[in-house]
């Protein structure tokens, strides 16, 4: 009697130790504490990483607690981060579902493919699949049939858990850029000059460099539809300067007005051959739905704004007052 006694008591003992343990919270070493669990490893190899950095005075604890709950076959690699104290059994629960800690990366409206990839290779958290590939190759590796990178890719912010490769957000960014360019295809006005959805693209990276203020937006795709229609050149700065590549030093000059390339809208008549940014939803709305209006040229007032107007001698006189 007394010896199952003694055994009751130790028993009891035993598991009030194991839910202490197991329910109370650890000090982190640092906030936020960060590790990194490799595929293929169990929760051995984790246990004695997280000793080594200082989460746990003893390994087998946790080790034991993974094997008696069950979860040690669960455990999901990745990258985690801690910014307050969990149990051991939270910690579980945190491992099991995957929590990774998320990174992001903000691709903005405007960017060149180049900016982009520079951001890319830049980031910390990724990893970089990409480095020493040429842009063709990149595009064949996300399943791309274009030719050329240049506007493919949405500009958004884009989460992802570090360590993921930067293969994953290139193929994010153009899976939802054509999400987005194929539904305002489908919902494109009926007497839009564009014939495809990539002429649809191409027009609205330019609107997009174009627009200083959000309100104009929709006017200077007008006035480019219009230019369309007409047969007019677009003549529109950004094309040039995007033609010049690293050439160009911050100065655009009457001569590379006059210098004719592929992407020169003063020298060449249409659209250019791709698309000369990334832009957003916004610009690919308004080129499918300009405004309607009778303007053919406008002008940068200084302020971010534009002024329109639908005759060249307006123009000319409204260059005369905000340009010179």
């Amino acid at each position: 009697m007394k010896k199952r006694f003694l055994l009751l008591v130790l028993s009891l003992l035993m598991l009030a130790l194991a839910l202490s343990y197991a329910y109370r919270p650890m000090s982190l070493p640092g906030t936020p504490f960060e590790f990194h669990l490799q595929a293929g490893s169990n929760v051995r190899v984790l246990a004695r990483d997280l000793r080594a950095q200082g989460l746990f005075e003893q390994e087998w604890p946790f080790v034991w607690l993974a094997r008696l709950t069950g979860q040690s076959a669960q455990i999901k690699a990745g990258s985690y981060e801690l910014t307050q104290p969990v149990s051991p059994l939270q910690l579980l629960e945190i491992l099991t579902q995957g929590q990774v800690s998320q990174r992001r990366l903000s691709v903005i409206e405007g960017w060149t493919f180049r900016q982009m990839r520079q951001a890319i290779d830049a980031h910390p958290d990724l990893l970089h699949d990409t480095k020493n590939l040429d842009d063709a190759e990149l595009l064949r590796r996300i399943g791309v049939t274009e030719s050329a990178p240049e506007g493919l890719f949405f500009p958004d912010t884009y989460n992802f858990s570090a360590g993921s490769s930067d293969l994953e957000v290139y193929k994010r960014a153009y899976l939802q850029m054509q999400q987005v360019l194929q539904k305002a295809w489908a919902e494109r006005a009926g007497d839009s000059p564009l014939r495809t959805p990539y002429e649809a693209l191409t027009l609205a990276s330019i609107v997009e460099k174009e627009t200083g203020s959000a309100a104009d937006r929709g006017m200077i795709a007008g006035v480019f539809v219009n230019r369309l229609r007409k047969g007019m050149l677009l003549q529109t700065d950004p094309t040039v300067i995007y033609g010049l590549g690293s050439a160009f030093d911050g100065n655009l000059r009457k001569r590379d007005l006059l210098a004719d390339t592929p992407y020169n809208t003063y020298t060449r008549a249409g659209l250019t051959p791709t698309p000369i940014s990334l832009p957003g939803a916004a610009a690919i709305h308004v080129s499918l739905h300009p405004a309607e209006t009778d303007a053919l040229y406008f002008v940068a007032r200084g302020d971010g704004s534009s002024y329109f107007s639908s005759t060249l001698a307006e123009h000319n006189q409204a260059v005369n007052r905000y340009q010179k």
